[in-house]
């Protein structure tokens, strides 16, 4: 927990006094993701007839692979608006800053991570046609429909469980002494909430945009409006209100 307490206090820092070096990390981030995303994508769906006739091996081939766009951030460094939705509240509880420093963090964090996302989508998938074989391009197509197809409180409540499964990864990678253990800190929390169907903010910037570019009928206020709001808002809710704060409660410094 003192851990996690220091981090938070130093992510709200460079916050304050580097906002530069917070927007190369923000968009850092969203780029591992978005790497993670199309690694999923491939593994999970290059089975051909079996993917379709065994979901099950889909689900945990795609959920085994997303787990890289995490591992890169906890090991290498990089601000992850989930894992900050976390992160940053100890440090608040115990009196390091204030809430509006998190707030900001939080708003830039995730537009940086957007665009991170973004970039990664445009020029290594779209501009090098990576989905191109059918099975792929049908798949993200699919994917990005799908998400903004679910009712608004669905996507909520499936953001509390992704960003629980995150920030639990990233508790547990914090936890590791060499890379091995931080890796596989990272990976079965991960793993479980990508193959469970859970909805996160970040993923989603990768995945709808990208099934947009090959031909989704998906809209731009409709990505947001449908999926990337309440999936943001149950994100902020599974990592805060069921890591940061039950975490810096249960495991915090007692005065």
């Amino acid at each position: 927990m003192a851990l996690a307490e220091k981090a938070g206090a130093v992510k709200c820092d460079i916050s304050e006094r580097q906002p530069g070096r917070l927007a190369v990390l923000s968009i850092l981030a969203g780029a591992y993701i978005a790497l993670g995303g199309t690694f999923s994508v491939i593994a999970g769906w290059g089975l051909g007839d079996v993917s379709l006739a065994y979901p099950a091996v889909q689900r945990l081939l795609s959920g085994l692979t997303f787990p890289l766009g995490l591992i890169l951030v906890v090991v290498l460094g990089a601000e992850l608006f989930t894992g900050n939705n976390a992160m940053l509240i100890p440090s608040y509880m115990r009196g390091h800053h204030g809430f509006g420093p998190v707030l900001k963090n939080w708003l830039f964090v995730w537009l940086g991570n957007f665009a991170g996302a973004l970039a990664v989508v445009w020029l290594l998938v779209w501009l090098t046609d990576i989905f191109a074989a059918e099975q792929y391009r049908r798949t993200i197509v699919s994917v990005a429909e799908a998400k903004v197809s679910l009712p608004w409180l669905t996507v909520f409540f499936r953001g509390i469980g992704a960003n629980w499964c995150v920030c639990l990864a990233i508790w547990l990678g914090m936890s590791g002494h060499n890379l091995l253990e931080k890796m596989a800190g990272c990976v079965v929390p991960v793993a479980a909430f990508v193959a469970i169907g859970y909805e996160h903010s970040i993923a989603n910037m990768f995945y709808i945009p990208a099934g947009m570019f090959y031909g989704a009928e998906v809209g731009i206020w409709q990505m947001f409006s449908a999926n990337l709001l309440p999936a943001t808002l149950g994100n902020i809710v599974g990592g805060s209100l069921f890591v940061g704060c039950l975490f810096a409660w249960l495991h915090g410094r007692r005065d």
